[in-house]
């Protein structure tokens, strides 16, 4: 046996010592289960927060093939960079750390004196304990709007809980930017948008460097469904970006002209897409070139309608509702410290309480946007828009049978939930209190099962809204810790961030991280039945967002064909000759003589397969009429009719039929003048 020889132990310097101590303390700590449990970290940065789920995230499909999992169809990860960078307090991620990621904005300190949105959004003088790290004394709480619900760790927890789908909505408004006091950054949307994209990629760079490199982290940004189904597969979180601001592309109007033109649409759709935005919205919280807002109400009601006017130089307009549709009511509630903000002698009007439609819809440049959208197969959020603007949006998607549509935080109109779903789009409820997230839930449950599709949830976290009270330790189903994941793989206890640790049942949805805790308790309160609706979300998401990308525009068979009427209103300047309602030109038409009874007829040359009529409706519409097709021109099948045209676009859908002729049939006019259409499409599809 030959002895080892022995070495004399180096004597360790002052600085080496604290080199070591620093290492240890503040870089990266190997993980326990390195090289073993693949959703664990190689080194996580210590110190950080604690995630509190144990056990292997579920992977794979189900029986069926499908994907499993929640989604959050609306958050906000990057807010922190809107505003100008200083309303959202705290940043999701930091090299520097958790202390450096979790800290207040500078003018919050020392005791939140000067916390200004603060106070406006929640009341009070807005003071309050401004640590964060470690202490979390006041925030993040789920009444506080101005500090950061995102911070990486949390969003790891959601998804560790059973998460599979995020979309990051980039947010900001230029013109609460202009008017906050602190900034520290521009004000331009899409400088900022830009940013948040970036930074995005960075947040998913920084955690693939803890899981050994690029790919390998649990945080994944897809582009495609394709992609997406692939991240979910493997059991990671497949994140998708989305865009939610009030001026996109610079689209702002100014006494109500345009400050955009189609280029400048086509550029920005063109930039966007290349940074991997997938979906967004054309309109959100001020009217703009592209479409009317749906109102908020009350004081932040106020508060935004006196932006709108610093934005447009116009208050928002109203206008008696003409169906079961509305906007939000506005209210007379006083915003004193925005209305300051006012020019002398301005004030916010008053509205008639029967007037809560905004006269303000989808404008050319709108329907511009919509169908560049499509020919780029992005998914169109709905919320926001008026019903005036999203009712001719739906009716562009259903005219061309484009699935792209999403609702994602409960700001759509409920009474066209079915039509959505009649597209195959997709539905998330804003992150309410168990209750009612439940009622509401259940409530929608019969379409659900009808068109057979999943739900979601929007937080909206770190989007200023406020978010799931405390129901308290006294309630009679409080969520009891620890307690299983949906799938039954993973154990959740409570959530602790350095020296805090939170309950849902006493503290309320402060941070993302209490997500899984609120899904127990909507378990608790609304039954597995709600619960198992969620977890069918990412699989009905992708369903959507997949067929929005191999939508195939339908061939209209009506383009150029001969088409006969019944009469024909005659003009020495201008042809309403039959023939211009499928010339394919928007800006010919038909029109027939002023009296009831009329009729356009089309010879699609030979008999095929017809199972959609779109007819785009002038002022002149049909109040009353009749879809009718024919396979020699002289015997009529009605195949679709209604008694209730309100003009516009009409889409007439119906069991496939035989048919070389189609005939609109008009039976009772909505105006006096007589029955006049642009366009008219048959499509066998």
């Amino acid at each position: 046996m030959t002895r080892q020889p022995h070495h004399r132990r180096r004597p360790i310097t002052v600085l080496s010592l604290l080199l070591l101590v620093m290492a240890v303390t503040l870089g990266p700590t190997p993980s326990s289960a390195a090289g073993t449990d693949w959703w664990n970290p190689v080194a996580r940065p210590a110190p950080d927060s604690q995630i509190g789920v144990t056990g292997e995230p579920f992977k794979g499909t189900n029986s069926q093939g499908e994907v499993r999992g929640f989604v959050d169809a609306h958050n906000h990860i990057m807010a922190n960079e809107a505003f100008g960078g200083r309303l959202i307090c705290g940043k999701p991620f930091s090299e520097a750390g958790v202390a450096d990621a979790l800290k207040d904005c500078p003018e919050h300190y020392p005791d939140g004196s000067l916390a200004i949105f603060d106070f406006i959004t929640n009341g009070g003088d807005g003071k309050h304990d401004p640590d964060g790290w470690p202490t979390f004394k006041d925030w993040p709480a789920y009444d506080s709007l101005t500090h950061q619900q995102n911070y990486y760790a949390w969003v790891e927890r959601a998804w560790r809980g059973g998460q599979r789908v995020l979309v990051n909505d980039l947010v900001t408004n230029g013109v609460i930017c202009s008017v906050y006091p602190f900034k520290d950054r521009s004000c331009d949307e899409m400088t900022s948008i830009r940013l948040q994209a970036k930074l995005t990629y960075d947040m998913q760079a920084y955690i693939d460097k803890m899981y050994g490199g690029t790919g390998k982290g649990w945080f994944r940004i897809v582009t495609d469904s394709e992609q997406a189904r692939s991240v979910i597969e493997q059991g990671k979180l497949a994140v998708i970006l989305g865009v939610e601001t009030s001026e996109p592309f610079g689209c702002k109007q100014v006494l109500d002209i345009a400050q955009c033109d189609k280029e400048d649409i086509d550029a920005g759709l063109d930039e966007l897409y290349d940074l991997g935005v997938r979906s967004m919205f054309l309109c959100h919280k001020f009217d703009n070139a592209l479409c009317g807002v749906r109102f908020d109400e009350g004081s932040l009601g106020t508060a935004i309608n006196v932006g709108q006017f610093l934005s447009t130089g116009t208050f928002w307009q109203t206008e008696k509702c003409t169906g079961p549709q509305h906007d939000n009511p506005i209210g007379g509630a006083a915003a004193p410290s925005a209305e300051e903000e006012l020019p002398a002698g301005v004030e916010v009007p008053s509205y008639d309480d029967d007037a809560q439609c905004n006269k303000r819809g989808l404008t050319e440049l709108g329907e511009y946007a919509v169908r560049g959208m499509m020919q780029r197969k992005m998914m169109l959020e709905v919320d926001h828009m008026s019903v005036k603007a999203t009712g001719r949006a739906l009716d562009i998607f259903e005219s061309e049978s484009y699935p792209g549509v999403l609702s994602s935080h409960s700001w759509m109109d409920l009474n066209w939930t079915e039509r959505v779903y009649g597209l195959g789009g997709f539905i998330a409820q804003y992150m309410h209190g168990s209750e009612g997230f439940s009622a509401e839930a259940d409530r929608t449950k019969a379409l659900r099962e009808k068109y057979d599709v999943g739900y979601g949830y929007g937080t909206d976290m770190n989007g200023v809204g406020g978010w799931p009270a405390p129901r308290g330790a006294d309630a009679s189903n409080p969520v009891t810790y620890p307690f299983r994941s949906t799938d039954g793989g993973s154990v959740i206890d409570k959530q602790t961030t350095g020296s805090r640790t939170w309950d849902l049942n006493t503290d309320g949805a402060s941070h993302y991280g209490l997500v899984p805790d609120w899904i127990e308790d909507i378990r608790k309160v609304g039954g597995q039945d709600v619960v198992d609706d969620l977890f069918r979300g990412a699989e009905s998401y992708l369903d959507t967002w997949g067929a929005s990308e191999g939508h195939k525009a339908g061939v209209n068979l009506a383009k150029g064909a001969p088409a006969s009427a019944s009469s024909s209103e005659s003009n020495p300047f201008t042809s309403y000759a039959p023939g211009r309602a499928v010339d394919g030109n928007a800006d010919t038409r038909w029109a027939s003589d002023w009296s009831d009874d009329q009729w356009l007829r089309i010879d699609l040359g030979s008999t095929s397969t017809v199972k959609r009529v779109t007819l785009e409706w002038e002022r002149a519409y049909g109040k009353s009429y009749r879809v009718e097709v024919s396979t020699d021109g002289t015997t009529w099948q009605s195949v679709w009719a209604t008694t209730a045209g309100d003009g516009g676009l009409d889409t007439a859908r119906f069991n496939g039929v035989p048919a070389r002729y189609v005939r609109i049939h008009g039976l009772d006019r909505g105006t006096d003048w007589g029955y006049s259409l642009y366009e008219v499409g048959v499509y066998s599809s």
